[in-house]
């Protein structure tokens, strides 16, 4: 038994899919695939995700942390976070060492390479934010910031926080 589609099932989507449209974890979803094509377009000429701008961004704040705290401070799994770092440790960004104190800790820093590279991100991807926030007045973006933060600060902050799974490695 075939289902009759139209011609072009996207032209219907919107009436034929409402229900699944409007649940949040699909706008959600929807949403991130919309920020990292907004910074693949500002700044994806450089060969870096959202997530490895993430990590140069941390290493830069905070040099010689190790691997785990990197990755609880980008809100990441430690496979993700380890196989991020090899990429960007394969590509000349980053650095890894032993720990000076604890031999078993591996310490993370951002090369010269490294440090050129997030400038470089930093300069191309500058107007990201104000891409994504474009469809709202200065004062529904100040709003909508306000209830993201909201909502993320809610599972952060309890036990029912689902964990980190990242899919742009």
């Amino acid at each position: 038994m075939s289902i009759d589609l139209d011609d072009d099932p996207l032209a219907t989507a919107h009436e034929r899919l409402a229900e699944l449209y409007g649940r949040p974890g699909f706008m959600i979803r929807r949403a991130h695939q919309i920020t990292i094509s907004v910074f693949q377009a500002h700044a994806g000429e450089l060969g870096l995700t959202n997530t490895q701008f993430g990590v140069l961004y941390i290493l830069k704040r905070y040099p010689s942390i190790d691997q785990v705290t990197l990755a609880k401070l980008l809100r990441l799994d430690r496979s993700t976070t380890g196989t991020v770092v090899q990429t960007l440790e394969s590509r000349g960004l980053v650095a890894r060492d032993v720990g000076e104190a604890d031999r078993r800790r591996r310490v993370l820093a951002l090369t010269e390479d490294g440090d050129a590279m997030l400038q470089a991100v930093q300069r191309k991807s500058a107007g990201t934010s104000s891409t994504l926030l474009a469809a709202l007045s200065p004062e529904e973006r100040q709003v909508f910031l306000g209830l993201l933060s909201r909502v993320v600060a809610h599972f952060e902050a309890t036990e029912v926080n689902p964990g980190s799974v990242d899919s742009e490695k």
